[in-house]
């Protein structure tokens, strides 16, 4: 070992194919910027893909907000009308209470999903469809 800790494979071999006085290393340099032009070119394709895809997603993103507010203010209504049936009838208190409850977490799910936070919708309207299952189950 003569101390140099470079090796024939390592860095200097690659400046030395590289040096600006060679042949080799200037044709693979104009290769490079040949192949950097051709990526330039297939990333401005796909930018007018992605904007394809948002628009998409804003189709998809409204539709999801009318699904939670119609789900939500059909299961209000579904909640309200079983508590106003059940509250006439010699049920416990508690039967009625948790379907007029569920209906309000369902309702406040309609309200969210109309401001866009679905996922919280969503959350809060099997949450109120959980509620009213306790009310049915002691029935």
């Amino acid at each position: 070992m003569r101390g140099s800790t470079e090796s024939e494979v390592g860095p200097a071999a690659t400046a030395a194919a590289g040096a600006p006085g060679t042949a080799g290393g200037a044709e693979e340099r104009a290769g490079g910027a040949e192949e950097c032009a051709g990526v330039a070119e297939d990333d401005a394709g796909d930018a007018g893909e992605y904007v394809g895809d948002a628009e998409e997603y804003v189709g998809d993103a409204r539709r999801a907000r009318w699904v939670a507010v119609g789900t939500g203010a059909l299961l209000t209504c579904a909640g309200l009308a079983a508590a106003l049936l059940r509250s006439a009838g010699a049920v416990p208190a508690f039967v009625p209470v948790a379907y007029a409850l569920g209906a309000v977490v369902c309702a406040s799910a309609a309200v969210l999903g109309a401001k866009g936070r679905t996922r919280r919708a969503l959350w809060l309207m099997i949450a109120g469809t959980m509620i009213m299952a306790l009310g049915d189950q002691s029935d």
